[in-house]
């Protein structure tokens, strides 16, 4: 009976979400470009990675965070009380254009009370399979290697 409560918590998951996503880009200066969420957040974008972060960074970087709020959530429902919670992602571009990710390497680790790999492994793989949709915006013929590692209390494999 649990285990149906939590399969239905994570079915639910993504029910609220907003199906259009608006944003702004206002160029500044040189390869120097603002960006403003929706909601008003902003960060800039810069060519030169000077005073800003590459598109491409932020993708990535999207990824992971996509999947961290997935497993997240998921660990909440499983009744995980999670301490740590970091994903190392590497992503290995085309190196003439287009400069497309070929390669992702995801690492999550995750520590906490009630945390076991079986919740952590489904966990990940409900995100990755199923509910990131920045990773299910990327090309189809992108390649991702997905590890994960479950923390002691101090914060080690």
């Amino acid at each position: 009976m649990a285990e149906q409560e939590t399969l239905k918590g994570l079915e639910t998951y993504k029910e609220k979400i907003n199906p259009v996503t608006k944003g702004t880009v206002t160029w500044k200066e040189n390869l120097l470009f603002e960006a403003r969420t929706q909601v008003g957040y902003d960060f800039e974008f810069d060519g030169n990675i000077q005073w800003g972060c590459a598109p491409t960074e932020s993708l990535l970087l999207s990824v992971a965070g996509c999947m961290a709020i997935d497993v997240a959530s998921f660990l909440k429902k499983m009744r995980v009380e999670l301490d740590t919670l970091k994903i190392d992602i590497t992503g290995e571009r085309n190196p003439t254009p287009p400069q497309f990710f070929k390669t992702i390497d995801i690492k999550v680790n995750a520590g906490g009370e009630g945390l076991n790999e079986k919740k952590l492994k489904r966990a990940v793989d409900l995100s990755h399979e199923k509910y990131c949709s920045v990773y299910h915006t990327l090309r189809k013929d992108l390649k991702v290697n997905v590890e994960y590692h479950i923390l002691n209390g101090n914060g080690h494999v």
